[in-house]
């Protein structure tokens, strides 16, 4: 599929001037930036597109490239013989303007690439395991999180006290040196100062220049009502501070809700099985089931068979989105007796002898039997 236009991409004429060109780009970082549509492919790849034509663009060695050969004279892939051409045009970097527009997040961001660039933090997960109590009617648990914590002594500078890091010789500050070769340019991380853009000459005592520590960090979560298993929770800046005193991550306390020993839950609903007496299927009862809130009273009609299902209204479970509540079904099982006495199993032949041959105590039975009687009927051994 072939590239889009550049000028296209950002909207903008071709005579743009570099202010205006600025202008477009950050309107169109900030329109698509993956952080603002989380899960938009589409989004992420206008992103992308405008990142690669401002990068361009942006530089007077390239644009001129790129105007004169389109994609070709900036692209190697594509068989021009222009390539990236090298640095020196007086444009902005990417991480200068995207600096502008969303912090530090990406480093830079300090116009002419002099200054010492910051990191965001790493995201952390948590995994937190509940009971399925605690997971319908929410709680607040404390949580130890290992995690880097910007150093209190340097202020995440990495310095020690009384002093500041200074910029980089090498880069000038930009974290990034370029080796020339004719059309051809090769860019690295400054081997200096490891792409910070600035070099910690007397480090800090406490953090030996990293401007973070490791430490365990004691947080208290709230955890709404009717979670689920596969939910998670979103604490804002508890995540691993970020480098050169960046803005710190985020931390996800991600959701297990533990086997019940009763219940089984579906959604809004909860299900559990049921054991009853032969005599109570037969007969008819009235027993009490639990719920996650007490107890109910559950009738079971005469003749109920094993496995029929009875719904208890309103005795789910109310979902963390939803402001319906689920039922409750009830399974019953009717139980065989076991280890039966010599008196106990005489009655039962007895019974059982009483109603073998009449189809009213046992219709089920006897349809299935007429059914088998009329396959071996219509079979030829």
């Amino acid at each position: 599929m072939s590239k889009r236009d550049y000028y296209e991409i950002l909207g903008v004429a071709k005579n743009v001037s570099d202010a205006e060109l600025k202008k477009a780009y950050r309107r169109a970082a900030q329109k698509h930036h993956p952080d603002r549509n989380p899960d938009d492919a589409e989004s992420e790849e206008k992103f992308k597109e405008a990142k690669e034509a401002y990068e361009v663009l942006c530089d007077a060695q390239k644009r001129a490239a790129y105007d004169q050969f389109g994609h070709a004279g900036v692209d190697p892939s594509m068989g021009g013989g222009g390539g990236f051409g090298g640095g020196g045009g007086g444009g902005a970097s990417f991480s200068d303007v995207f600096g502008d527009v969303f912090g530090d997040i990406f480093g830079g961001g300090r116009g002419g690439g002099g200054g010492q660039r910051v990191y965001r933090g790493a995201d952390l997960r948590y995994n937190l395991e509940l009971s399925l109590e605690d997971a319908v009617h929410g709680t607040t648990v404390k949580i130890r999180v290992p995690t880097f914590t910007s150093c209190k002594t340097c202020g995440g500078s990495g310095a020690k006290k009384g002093t500041q890091p200074t910029t980089c010789t090498t880069c000038g500050g930009h974290g990034q040196v370029r080796m020339q070769q004719g059309f051809f340019s090769v860019q690295q991380t400054c081997p200096r100062c490891n792409g910070t853009g600035s070099v910690v000459s007397d480090p800090c005592g406490d953090c030996h220049g990293q401007g973070r520590i490791k430490e365990q960090k004691t947080l208290s979560v709230k955890v709404p009502a009717g979670v689920d298993t596969g939910d998670r929770i979103r604490l804002a800046n508890e995540g691993e501070a970020g480098e050169n005193g960046g803005p710190p991550g985020d931390l996800y306390v991600q959701i297990q809700v533990k086997e019940h020993a009763i219940f089984k839950r579906d959604d809004a609903d909860l299900y559990c099985e049921v054991p009853i007496s032969y005599a109570t299927a037969a007969l008819g009862g009235e027993l009490e089931v639990p719920t996650l809130d007490g107890r109910v009273k559950l009738k079971v009609p005469e003749g109920t068979q094993t496995g029929k299902l009875f719904r208890m209204r309103g005795k789910g479970v109310k979902p963390v989105r939803d402001n319906a509540v689920g039922d409750l079904l009830c399974r019953v099982v009717v139980e065989t007796p076991v280890k039966l006495s010599s008196k106990q199993k005489e009655l039962l032949r007895e019974l059982d002898g009483s109603m073998k041959d009449n189809k009213k105590h046992s219709p089920q039975a006897h349809s299935w039997l007429d059914g088998v009687k009329k396959f071996f009927d219509g079979v030829k051994f």
